[in-house]
C-alpha cells in the first residue's frame, strides 16, 4: 500500500516538469523550421546561391556539435534542469541577435544569431531527450520519447506558419526585374524583407525567456547525483561508449538522418518551385507546412504502432520505404516527385527518437554522455545540406535528393543491426 501511495506521488510530482519539457520540443520545432523560411528569405535579400543559403542551417547544427558536449558535462554537475535552464536562456539571447542583424542587413550577423540559438538548443536537446526516457519504465521509454516528439512537429508548423504570415511578403522580382528599380526602390524592397524577421523573433525571445524564469522556479524530480570528477569520467565514459557497437552506429545513423531531414525540408520550397514551375512561394510554404502535419500524425501513429512492433523493426520498414520515396523524387521530378518528397516525413518521423533511445538503451549514467554525443551527430545538418546545395548547383535541385536517398540507407542498415533489448 505504502509503495502505491509513493508511486503515485511520484507521477503527480513529475507531471509538471514533464508538461514543461514537452512544451520544450515545441519550441526547438519552431527554431528548426524556421529556418527552412529563413533558406528562402535570405536567398532573396542577399541574393544567395542554393550552396550560399544552405549556410543557414550550417551555422546552427554547428552550434549543436560544438555545444552538445559541453552540454553533456553541464548536465553532470548541474542536472537536467540547469542544462533546460540555460539552453533556454541561449535561444533568447540568439532570437534577439535578430533585431541587430535586420537593422544593419549583414548575412553574418544573421548567422551568428542561429549559432547561438543552437547552441541553446544542444543543451535542451541534451537535456529533454534523455529526460523523458527516465520518466518511466525502461520497456516503454523509445514510445515515451516518441509521444514526447509528436509535439516537435507542432512546434515546426507553428514555425513555418508564422514565417508564412509574418516573414514571406509574397514579393518575388525576377533578376531583371530588380535590375529595372531604381537603386532606391532596389534598397527599400531588401531592406523591408530583411526588416520583416525582427518581430517574430523578438516575440520567440520574449516567450522564451519567460519560460524560462517558470521553469528555474519549479521543482525538478533529478535522476543521479552529481560527478565529482569530471575529467575521468569523461575520458572513461568515451572509451565505453565507443566499444559499444550498437551506440556507434545509433552515432552514424542519426548522422545521416538529421542531414536528410534537414535537406530535405529546406530545400522543399525550392523543390516546388524549381520543378513545378510558377509555384509562389507561399504556395511552396504551404507545402513545407503539410509535410510537417504528415510528420505530426507520423509521431502519433509510430507512437501506436511501436506498442505492437519492434522499434528496430518498424525504423527498419520506414527506412526501406524512404530510400525508394527520395529515389522518386530523384528521377521523375516535378508533382510526382514532390508528392514523394512530402510523403517522406511520414516515415521520419519514428526516426529521430527511435534511433536516440536504440542508441542510449543500456547505457546507465554514461546516457548523458551517450545523449551529447547523440545531439553532436546532429552536425549532419549542417554538413549535408550545403552538400545539396552544392549537388543542386551542378545537376539541379531535384539530384540534390541523391543525399537523403542514401542517407535512409544508413538508417535502414542500423535498423536491422540494432537490438531492442
Amino acid at each position: 500500500m505504502h509503495s502505491t501511495v509513493s508511486q503515485t506521488h511520484t507521477a503527480r510530482t513529475a507531471l509538471l516538469p514533464f508538461v514543461l519539457v514537452v512544451s520544450l520540443f515545441f519550441l526547438w520545432g519552431i527554431a528548426n523550421n524556421l529556418n527552412d523560411i529563413l533558406i528562402r528569405q535570405f536567398k532573396k535579400v542577399f541574393e544567395l546561391t542554393d550552396l550560399q543559403s544552405g549556410l543557414v542551417q550550417s551555422a546552427f547544427y554547428l552550434g549543436y556539435f560544438l555545444f552538445a558536449l559541453p552540454a553533456g558535462l553541464f548536465l553532470r554537475r548541474w542536472g537536467y534542469k540547469g542544462g533546460i535552464v540555460l539552453g533556454l536562456l541561449l535561444y533568447a539571447a540568439g532570437a534577439l541577435l535578430f533585431y541587430p542583424a535586420a537593422e544593419v542587413r549583414t548575412y553574418s550577423l544573421f548567422l551568428l544569431a542561429l549559432f547561438v540559438i543552437a547552441s541553446g538548443l544542444a543543451f535542451l536537446e541534451t537535456s529533454a531527450n534523455p529526460y523523458v526516457t527516465l520518466l518511466g519504465p525502461a520497456e516503454t521509454a523509445e514510445r515515451r520519447l516518441n509521444l514526447a516528439q509528436a509535439f516537435n512537429p507542432l512546434g515546426s508548423i507553428t514555425g513555418v506558419f508564422i514565417g508564412r504570415v509574418f516573414i514571406f511578403s509574397g514579393i518575388e522580382h525576377t533578376p531583371e526585374q530588380l535590375q529595372a528599380l531604381s537603386p532606391a526602390a532596389r534598397s527599400a524592397y531588401f531592406t523591408a524583407e530583411s526588416l520583416a524577421v525582427q518581430t517574430p523573433y523578438l516575440v520567440i525571445a520574449t516567450v522564451v525567456a519567460s519560460l524560462a524564469v517558470f521553469i528555474s522556479v519549479t521543482r525538478f524530480p533529478e535522476s543521479s547525483q552529481v560527478a565529482t570528477d569530471e575529467g575521468g569520467l569523461l575520458q572513461g565514459g568515451l572509451r565505453e561508449l565507443v566499444g559499444r557497437k550498437q551506440f556507434v552506429l545509433a552515432v552514424a545513423a542519426q548522422f545521416f538522418y538529421v542531414g536528410a531531414q534537414v535537406g530535405i525540408w529546406s530545400y522543399l520550397i525550392r523543390y516546388a518551385q524549381g520543378t513545378v514551375p510558377g509555384t509562389p512561394e507561399k504556395t511552396a510554404a504551404d507545402y513545407l507546412i503539410g509535410s510537417l502535419a504528415i510528420f505530426m500524425v507520423g509521431r502519433f501513429v509510430g507512437t501506436a504502432l511501436l506498442r505492437y512492433v519492434a522499434p528496430s523493426k518498424l525504423l527498419a520498414a520506414y527506412a526501406l520505404i524512404n530510400t525508394l520515396l527520395a529515389a522518386v523524387a530523384v528521377f521523375v521530378p516535378g508533382r510526382i516527385g514532390l508528392a514523394a518528397l512530402i510523403a517522406t516525413s511520414f516515415f521520419m518521423s519514428v526516426m529521430f527518437p527511435t534511433i536516440f533511445a536504440l542508441g542510449i538503451r543500456g547505457l546507465g549514467e554514461s546516457r548523458k554522455l551517450a545523449s551529447s554525443v547523440l545531439v553532436m551527430s546532429i552536425i549532419g545538418g549542417a554538413l549535408l545540406t550545403p552538400l545539396m546545395g552544392a549537388i543542386s548547383g551542378y545537376g539541379g535541385i531535384n539530384s540534390a535528393m541523391v543525399v537523403p536517398c542514401a542517407s535512409f540507407l544508413v538508417v535502414l542498415y542500423f535498423a536491422t543491426h540494432a537490438t531492442n533489448r
